[in-house]
Formats: structure tokens, sequence, C-alpha cells
């Protein structure tokens, strides 16, 4: 009878320590007043606040079982009745803690760093393509320094899980307050309430991390109407954005959440899930979902080659963080379908690479034949194509994992319209087991161009300008492998030696075609006559040989002038050639004819170059624009 009487006595006491603290009794808590009153307000004095914990652990100690208070989903207004007074106490002293809860949730946050968060992109694959073993160095090296400092003299409160990086969201102090708060109100059957408050105000602190960090709100129509220019730049602030909310935000979301309702019974009737993990991603997900909506609005848009290597980008951020959205979100089911839709995004981009690499082959097969570059210089296609096979071979790492395939064989089709394109070759490799399937595609894309480029080459109706066209591209094409240590590993030396052999046979069949008429007026054939009573060389078919050779040497001057070979050595080796051909030619039948023409009449008629006149015009050839005539007759004395 005397335990009985003094229960009730001290649930009478921890029902009058509740009751002042009634939310709903006035506007003002505490009894009236202007001023909100707090039991967790941050201040020293927190004893009236350990006072309220003990009265509630004592209700829910000594007040009878009741369906108001064991389990029960909401809170219900102090006015219902049928519990008694210690239900009323129970129903009190919850909606008290719910608003404390909110309150210091809200109150004691601190300011999240974005600056100090957005550093983590150096903890990631770096812009240079930097391998992943390099990251995991610098990320070991960043992992070892405790001195970050918050930009507010903070002690720094960085820990590190991996390449993660978890901050303190709250105070240590306010931390504990929340864990006290929460674990009353999960046992007394309010969890649901208690995670409702907690994501009602984590969420928009969430959300506003986001916008700081610059993740806009675009729905996937708003991003595939945007110009791939300012979708490029999206693309990479997207990828700063993401890796700092991943390692940074949601990650020390969870932590925070770990925190407060690590140990807790959340598991009752009132809520849909087992874990401490639901608060967590009741704040996150929405904004979790929207970060990756933009990628994912990527990864299905159109395709087309120019977007390769930021969706190649994309890809590799996605891929790389992965491991920490698993971490962060796949522990729990809550937030398992964040993990699951970042990996689906993945395995799109990975879709996109292969089909945007496969379109980009039949685009350069299929580049129409129009007219013909002047000058039979470097094709726009050629560089294009160049460019962008360097830059393939600088994805090395990615592409090699992406392409598993070779180039399929119903892909070497004539390109449609011109049915007069060369047979298109076979697509031989040296040692095709031990190629990577990216060198095949590569040495197909090549194979791809250089068949385009006879096709270009025809349109040409000079045959000798049609040589120089494939000369100048095939050398162009073999100089930026040669150039690129990556796309030369992944192309192989045994094909650029074949590459070398097609540029030099067009170079010689370019000089055959442009200089053997000329080169033939300097044979003797035609000039002697015989029988009779004279025989020696006709003077009339020797001065028609010589205006023959100006007039063709004039032509050749002036036409291939304009020509044009923009590499400078190959411009000068090319014009060595055929000065080594030309001028001993010239000098030999010069020194044999000269003297019949400078004995008859006008000798300057016929001889109108000595041989360093044709060594000084030679000089003018293949630079693009067609000099004055160097007409100028030297002295026969």
């Amino acid at each position: 009878m005397d335990g009985s009487t003094a229960a009730a006595a001290e649930l009478e006491a921890a029902e009058r320590v509740v009751m002042r603290w009634d939310s709903t009794a006035s506007a003002s808590y505490g009894g009236g007043g202007g001023d909100e009153q707090m039991l967790f307000d941050g201040g020293g004095d927190r004893v009236e606040a350990e006072r309220f914990l003990r009265a509630v652990d004592d209700l829910r100690r000594l007040a009878p079982p009741s369906p108001a208070t064991v389990g029960s989903p909401r809170r219900t207004s102090s006015a219902s009745g049928g519990g008694g007074a210690a239900s009323n106490a129970v129903q009190v002293a919850m909606a008290r803690l719910e608003d404390e809860f909110r309150h210091v949730l809200s109150s004691r946050a601190l300011d999240l760093e974005i600056e100090a968060l957005a550093d983590l992109t150096s903890l990631s694959m770096c812009s240079d393509r930097t391998n992943s073993a390099d990251v995991a160095e610098e990320a070991a090296a960043a992992d070892e320094d405790d001195s970050v400092s918050s930009s507010v003299g903070r002690r720094s409160s960085y820990r590190s899980l991996r390449s993660i990086r978890e901050i303190d969201l709250l105070p240590a102090d306010a931390i504990s307050d929340l864990h006290a708060i929460a674990s009353r109100m999960a046992v007394a059957g309010y969890g649901r309430e208690c995670v409702q408050v907690y994501a009602s105000v984590r969420k928009p602190a969430v959300d506003s991390a986001l916008r700081r960090l610059g993740v806009e709100k675009l729905s996937i129509g708003d991003v595939q109407r945007l110009e791939w220019e300012v979708l490029e730049a999206k693309i990479r602030r997207w990828i700063r954005a993401a890796r700092a909310a991943v390692r940074g935000v949601f990650a020390s979301e969870r932590r925070l959440c770990f925190l407060i309702f690590h140990d807790l019974p959340l598991s009752s009737s009132t809520i849909t899930t087992a874990t401490h993990d639901a608060p967590f991603a009741e704040a996150v997900k929405g904004a979790a979902l929207q970060l990756f909506g933009f990628a994912e609005a990527i990864s299905i848009g159109r395709r087309s080659p120019e977007k390769l290597f930021k969706i190649i980008d994309l890809h590799d951020a996605i891929a790389d963080l992965l491991p920490d959205v698993s971490d962060i979100f796949a522990a729990s089911k809550a937030g398992e379908s964040i993990y699951v839709q970042a990996a689906e995004i993945r395995s799109r981009l990975a879709d996109a690479v292969r089909g945007i690499l496969s379109e980009f082959e039949n685009a350069v097969l299929r580049d129409p034949s129009k007219t013909p570059v002047p000058g039979g210089t470097i094709h726009p296609l050629t560089r294009y194509v160049m460019n962008y096979s360097s830059l393939i071979s600088d994805y090395k790492t990615t592409l090699s994992e992406l392409i598993v395939s070779r180039p399929l064989a119903c892909s070497r089709i004539a390109p449609e319209g011109n049915e007069n394109a060369p047979s298109f070759p076979d697509l031989d490799l040296a040692d095709p087991d031990s190629q990577l399937p990216l060198a095949a595609h590569l040495i197909w894309i090549i194979v791809v161009l250089e068949h385009n480029l006879e096709s270009k080459a025809s349109l040409y109706k000079d045959a000798a300008l049609s040589h120089l066209f494939v000369m100048n591209n095939v050398h162009y094409i073999a100089h930026k492998i040669k150039d690129s240590p990556e796309l030369r590993g992944l192309i192989g030396d045994e094909y650029l030696k074949q590459l070398t052999g097609k540029f030099r046979l067009a170079a010689t069949r370019y000089q055959r075609t442009a200089w053997l008429k000329i080169l033939n007026c300097l044979r003797d054939e035609g000039l002697h006559v015989s029988g009779g009573f004279s025989s020696g060389v006709s003077k009339s078919a020797l001065r028609e040989r010589f205006k023959s050779f100006n007039a063709a040497f004039e032509e050749a001057h002036r036409v291939q002038s304009a020509w044009y070979v923009p590499d400078t050595q190959l411009r000068e080796e090319l014009r060595i050639s055929i000065a080594e051909k030309l001028l001993p030619a010239y000098r030999s039948f010069l020194g044999r004819f000269r003297h019949h023409i400078e004995n008859g009449r006008h000798p300057e008629l016929y001889i109108k170059y000595s041989v360093e006149d044709l060594e000084t015009s030679v000089t003018n050839f293949f630079e693009g624009c067609p000099p004055s005539l160097h007409n100028r007759r030297r002295s026969h004395g």
C-alpha cells in the first residue's frame, strides 16, 4: 500500500512538471508572456530540461497502459477523453517534445560551408584524366590531413570515409538533446511524428545546400531543350556540385540522422520501415532525385558526336560516385532507389557512349562529297576526325571498358548516292586477337576516313591535284598519330607504316602525273634528223621543244603555286624532289642543245630560263597563292 501511494505521488509530480509546459494550453509556452520559452534553448541552465525528461520517463514507467498512449500513431488533442490524467499528460509531453525537437533542429543548425564542400572535387577524377591510382593517393593524403579549418574559425569537423567528408551539421550538445527527445518519442509510439518533424526541417536545409552548390531545378524536357554549348557548361558545374552533394551534403545528413536515431525503436506500427535511415531518406530523397534527374535527362537525350566527351565525363563522374552513393543510400530500403537510379543512369550513359561512337563512324563514312577544297589542302573532315580520334585516345581508360565489341561488318557499305566511290576495303588488322576493341574502332574510323577522302579526291579535274590532296590528308593523319603517344599506342606502328607508305605513294603519283609531260620535253627523241645529204638536230623541232617546255613549266608554275601543302617539311621535301628531277634534266638538255638556239635569231624567245631561274621558281610551289610570274632571262654570254 505504501509503495502504491509513493508511485501515485511520483506520477502526480511528473504530471505537474509536464503540464506546466503544455503547448496546447496557451499561445505562449510556459503559461503566458510574449516570448516563447523553450526547454532546450542551448543555454547553460539545463535543470528544467532534465527535470522534464525525467518526468516523461516517470510517466512512461508509472502510467497505466491505455490505447491512447501506447503505440498511438498520432498525437491527440488534450481535450480528448478516455485516457485519464496520465494519458493526457503523455500527450502533452509528446506535443512539447515535438516542438522542442523542431526548435533545436532549426535554431542550433550550423552554417554549411559550401565553399569547403566544393573543394571535394579535388578528391575525385581531375579534368586532365588522372588515373584512379593517382586519385586514390590524393584522397589518402587528404585523409591524413586533419588540419582543415572552417571559414568561420570553427574547429574542423571533417572526418573521412574514403572520399566522403562528413560535416557536423549541429553542435554535439544539440545532437545529444535531439537524441534524448527522439528516444522518448519513439518509445511512446510517436516515432512517425518525430520523423516528420525531422524531415520538415532538414529537407529545406538540404534543398538550400544544393541550390548554393548550383544544382538547378530543371525537368527532363528543360534539359533536352537547352543548346549543347549551354548544356556543356551545366554538365561541368553539375559534376562539381554532385561530388560535393553526395560526399558532403548527403553524407553529413546521413551521419546526423544516425547520431540522432541509430538505436531507437522506430519500427513500430506507426512507421513503414524498420531502419533508422527513414528520417534521412525523408529529408534527402527529393533533393537526390532532383540531382540525378539532370544526368538522367542527358542519358536519354539525342545522341550526336559532339556530345561524346562530355557524356564520358558525366559517366565517369557517376561511376566514381557510385561506391559513395551505395555507402550512403543502398544500406536501407528507404534510400536504395537512389542508388538504383544512379546505377541505371551510368548504364544508360555507357550505352549512349557506344551509340555515339557508332554514329560517328557512320557520319564519317557518309560525309557528302560536294565540292573539292581549294589547292588540295587538308580537308576539314580530316582535321575534325583526327582531333576527335585524339580525344578518344585521351579517354582510353573509360572507353576501353565500355567498347567491348569490334566494328560491325554490316556498317561497311558505300556512301549512299555515290556509285562511283572506290570499293570499300576490309578492316585488316595486324594482330586482331591482341588488339583492344577500342583500337579496332580507331583504325576503322581512319579506314572510313580514307575511303571518304578517296571519293573527295575524285572531285578534282586535275589528276595531279587529286594525288596531292590524298598525300596532304594521309600525311596529316599519320602525323596526328605520331604526335599523340596515346593514339599511336592504340593504333600501333604497323598501321602507321601503312599510312606512311600511302602518302609517299600519293606523292610519287603526283610527281609522275604532274611532271612527266614536262620532263618528256627534255628528251632527245624527235629532235634528230638523218639521211640524205644532212644529219643532225632539227632546229625547228628544237625551237618547238623549248617553246613546249616553257609553256608547260609556266603553266605548272602558275597552277601549282596556288596548290597548298600546309606541312612545312613535306612542302620542302616535295620541292627538293621536283628539283632533283627537273634541274639535272634541264641542265643536260640545255648543255646539249643551247648552242643550236643561240646561233640563231632571237634565242631569248626559246631559252627563257636558266637552271637557277627554274630552281628559284620551284620554291614558289605549294604556297597556296600564285606569285607574280618569275620570267627573267639570264645573260647568254
